[in-house]
C-alpha cells in the first residue's frame, strides 16, 4: 500500500516536577535542602530515512506521544528524562501545521534530524532556591508542558528523472527496462496507481559508478490539473525531479495523435505549476516497434524541431543511448546545483 499524505498528532512529554526535601541525618543538624530537579520531557523527532518510501506507517499509527520526565527526588536525585519518539519519514516529506497552514519543515536528506515537538523542561527542586537569606526553602517548580500539535505530512518524491506521459504510454515498461523496479504492466490504462521509483546503475565508468533515481508517475490525462483522472494526486511528485521525460506513444495505439499528447502534457504541467516548464525536458518516443510509428516520428520532428529519442521497450532498441543521455544530463544538473544550490521546492 502506498500512502503519500496523512495527518498525525504529535505530543512531546511534560517535564517532571521538582522535589522539596531536606537532609535528615543524625550528625547533620543543619542538613539543608536536597530536593532534586524534575526530568525533561521527551521530544518528538523526525528522521529522514532513505529506506522508507511512503507514509503508510504514519497513517496507521497517527498518534506520536513521547514520555514524560520523572519527578525529582530527595538526596539531590534528578528525575529521569522522558523517552524520545523518533518518526522515520521518506525523503521529500513536507510537514505542515494544520492549525496555521504553514510549512514547519521539509525532510530532504538521509539522516536529517528535526525536532517537531520539544519536551517540557523539568521543574527545579528546592535546592535551587537556597540562598544566604533563605536557608530552608520550601519551594519547588512544576514541570513545563511539552509541545503538541496536529501536522499534515505530504510526500513529494525526490528523484533525478520523472517520467510523465499519458496512460498506457509505456512508462512502467520503460522504468522496468532501465531499472530493477518491477511495476505492474498491462495493455490497458491506469495500471500504475501510485508513483514507482527505481534506481538505474550507470555503466559509463566502472571506477566511478553512478546511480540515477527514476520516478514513474501515474498517467496524466487532459484536465489532470483540475482533479481529473489519477494524475492530479501525483503531479506534486515531479516537483523535485531534476529532469522531466515526456514519454509519447508514437504509434498512437490508443487512437491519439502524438503531437496532441505532447501539447496536452505541456499544458497540464503549466496549469499545475508554471515552474515545471522551467525544468529541463527530454522527449522520448516509445513503441517504435509498432507499424506507423516511424512515420509519426518524422512528422513530429518536422513540427517540433527538437531532439527526440526513439526507443522500444519491447525490443530494447534505443534504451542504452537513452540511459547514457539521462546520465549525462543529470550529472550536469547535479554539478550546477553544487555551484548554485537552490532551495527545495
Amino acid at each position: 500500500m502506498f500512502v503519500d499524505e496523512c495527518v498525525i498528532k504529535a505530543q512531546a512529554g511534560d517535564g517532571g516536577r521538582g522535589c522539596v526535601s531536606f537532609r535528615r541525618e543524625k550528625f547533620e543538624p543543619w542538613g539543608g535542602p536536597n530536593g532534586g530537579d524534575g526530568g525533561r520531557g521527551g521530544d518528538v523527532i523526525l528522521l529522514g530515512d532513505d529506506d522508507t518510501n511512503n507514509l503508510v506507517d504514519c497513517k496507521y499509527h497517527p498518534h506520536c506521544r513521547a514520555g514524560h520526565g520523572q519527578h525529582g527526588r530527595g538526596s539531590d536525585c534528578t528525575g529521569r528524562e522522558g523517552k524520545f519518539v523518533v518518526l522515520k519519514l521518506p525523503l521529500g516529506t513536507v510537514v505542515i501545521n494544520t492549525a496555521t497552514g504553514q510549512t514547519v519543515t521539509e525532510i530532504i536528506e538521509d539522516g536529517q534530524n528535526v525536532v517537531l515537538c520539544k519536551g517540557g523542561n523539568g521543574g527545579w527542586g528546592n535546592t535551587r532556591f537556597k540562598s544566604s537569606t533563605n536557608r530552608a526553602p520550601r519551594r519547588a517548580n512544576p514541570g513545563q508542558p511539552g509541545e503538541r500539535g496536529e501536522y499534515r505530512l505530504v510526500l513529494k518524491s525526490i528523484a533525478d528523472v520523472g517520467l510523465v506521459g499519458f496512460p498506457n504510454a509505456g512508462k512502467s515498461s520503460l522504468i522496468s527496462r532501465l531499472t530493477k523496479a518491477r511495476p505492474r504492466t498491462a495493455p490497458y490504462p491506469f495500471t500504475t496507481l501510485h508513483p514507482q521509483i527505481g534506481v538505474c546503475e550507470d555503466t559509463g565508468d566502472p571506477n566511478e559508478p553512478r546511480r540515477l533515481q527514476i520516478a514513474d508517475i501515474p498517467g496524466l490525462i487532459a484536465g489532470a490539473s483540475e482533479d481529473r483522472g489519477l494524475g492530479h494526486r501525483f503531479l506534486r511528485h515531479i516537483e523535485r525531479c531534476r529532469l522531466l521525460v515526456l514519454l509519447l506513444d508514437m504509434a498512437g495505439s490508443d487512437g491519439r495523435e502524438p503531437r496532441d499528447d505532447h501539447a496536452t502534457l505541456v499544458r497540464e504541467l503549466e496549469l499545475y505549476d508554471p515552474a515545471l516548464l522551467k525544468k529541463p525536458q527530454l522527449v522520448v518516443a516509445n513503441k517504435m516497434d509498432l507499424p506507423g510509428a516511424a512515420a509519426q516520428l518524422a512528422r513530429f520532428r518536422r513540427r517540433h524541431r527538437q531532439k527526440v529519442f526513439a526507443v522500444s521497450c519491447v525490443t530494447g532498441a534505443g534504451l542504452e543511448e537513452l540511459k547514457k543521455e539521462l546520465s549525462k544530463r543529470v550529472l550536469k544538473l547535479r554539478a550546477r546545483e553544487k555551484k548554485s544550490p537552490l532551495p527545495a521546492g
